[in-house]
């Protein structure tokens, strides 16, 4: 799986020696045990592990953690050729609502907490003519990490506001969020959707066509 390496790496670099690893909860295999805190590393999709975190949680407390990556280097296998580049994409921790948007509910739930690892990391591309059409066919070998920057932990719905720039006004929509932070307009979109979710923010009317948006009380 193309994802092993970078998961296998993050559990490593994230477990403590006494944590129990890949031990079997309620019928699902949690990546790592720490006393009564059930820790899942996540380097894919959110969706897919929507309903495991949610079955979990009704009874455990779980810390999902999961990388951003802060700048991606990218290695290209074709034949016998072989290239490197760095990507020109930059990440930020903001883009955690990309994910986040699979489970806007979840951060307030008093037993979840998330921890977001800013990193640096390899992507293996092998043309092979399988993969998706997005990179030409190309498929993705595999992903490691190179190191990690920071990290970020959430433990309560209010410890999502520190991704709110100070520049912003009382009153908001998600353009005003979108150029304060100079965000695209579909992630501050999906920021302000998950911020509503959580209940940190709230709708207090409209500004023209465009919804507006305070802290919650």
């Amino acid at each position: 799986m193309p994802e092993q390496s970078l998961h296998n790496q993050l559990k490593k670099w994230y477990s403590k020696p006494s944590d129990r690893l890949e031990e079997v909860v309620e019928g699902f295999i949690v990546d790592i045990v720490r006393g009564d805190l059930l820790v899942e590393v996540q380097t894919g999709n959110f969706s897919t592990i929507r309903d495991k975190l949610g079955k979990l949680l009704k009874t455990r407390n779980l810390r999902l953690v999961h990388p951003v990556p802060e700048r991606k280097w990218i290695t290209k296998i074709d034949g016998e050729k072989v290239t490197r580049r760095a990507s020109p994409m930059r990440g930020r921790l903001e883009k955690i609502f990309n994910e986040l948007i699979y489970i806007p509910s979840l951060p307030a739930n008093p037993r979840f907490s998330m921890e977001v690892l800013l990193v640096h990391m390899e992507e293996t591309l092998v043309n092979d003519g399988l993969g998706s059409w997005r990179r030409r066919r190309w498929s993705v070998q595999d992903r490691k990490l190179l190191s990690v920057l920071s990290s970020l932990l959430f433990k309560k719905p209010e410890d999502y506001l520190s991704l709110l720039p100070e520049t912003l006004q009382r009153s908001f929509t998600s353009r005003n969020l979108s150029k304060a932070s100079n965000l695209s307009p579909s992630l501050a979109r999906k920021m302000v959707y998950c911020l509503s979710r959580i209940g940190v923010i709230e709708q207090e009317g409209k500004h023209g066509r465009s919804k507006s948006y305070k802290l919650s009380k």
